[in-house]
């Protein structure tokens, strides 16, 4: 014989009630509520809402951790606020435009290029671009740079205002291949 019948629980009245709620001291002095009088109007806050307040008058005053406190609270909100009204992103609408004339104004604004003679028959359009012999020199002597075939230097001579005050890097000669 055993103790229990068949079919029948060991427990008849069931588990028992819980005493006590999973609640904690913090939750229930959370959940309440208090009355404050400002500016000679009684308003009811909750203690979540007073110790922001509190906060938020210690960071007026100067405290450094509250300034801290409050600027993660500003940004918190500023986060919710996102997410609430999500704002609608509209692509900038850029246009651009390639133009020969643009760069070489530039060129010429910054003193790289100059304009160079007009070749015979041609018109006020077809005026070359220089480089300035500054400019052409820099690129020249750049370090690294492989050396310069002979066509390299009548290229770099024909489009330079005065190739022949360059100074040609020693051992940049190119060897013909």
């Amino acid at each position: 014989m055993s103790r229990f019948e068949k079919g029948q629980s060991g427990n008849p009245d069931g588990r028992p009630k819980q005493r006590r709620p999973h609640v904690s001291a913090f939750d229930i002095v959370f959940d309440q509520t208090l009355i404050m009088t400002q500016g000679g109007v009684e308003r009811e806050l909750t203690v979540d809402e007073a110790l922001q307040l509190q906060t938020y008058h210690a960071g007026l005053k100067g405290s450094r951790m509250a300034v801290r406190a409050v600027l993660k609270m500003i940004e918190k909100r500023e986060v919710a606020l996102a997410k609430r009204n999500p704002t609608v992103q509209r692509g900038a609408r850029m246009e651009v435009e390639h133009d020969s004339d643009n760069a070489e104004e530039a060129l010429r604004i910054l003193g790289i290029a100059v304009d160079g003679h007009v070749p015979p028959g041609g018109g006020e359009g077809a005026r070359t671009l220089k480089l300035a012999n500054w400019a052409a020199q820099a690129a020249i002597r750049r370090p690294g740079r492989r050396g310069f075939s002979d066509k390299d230097r009548e290229d770099i001579a024909r489009y330079t205002l005065d190739p022949d005050k360059l100074r040609w890097p020693r051992g940049k000669r190119a060897n013909p291949a």
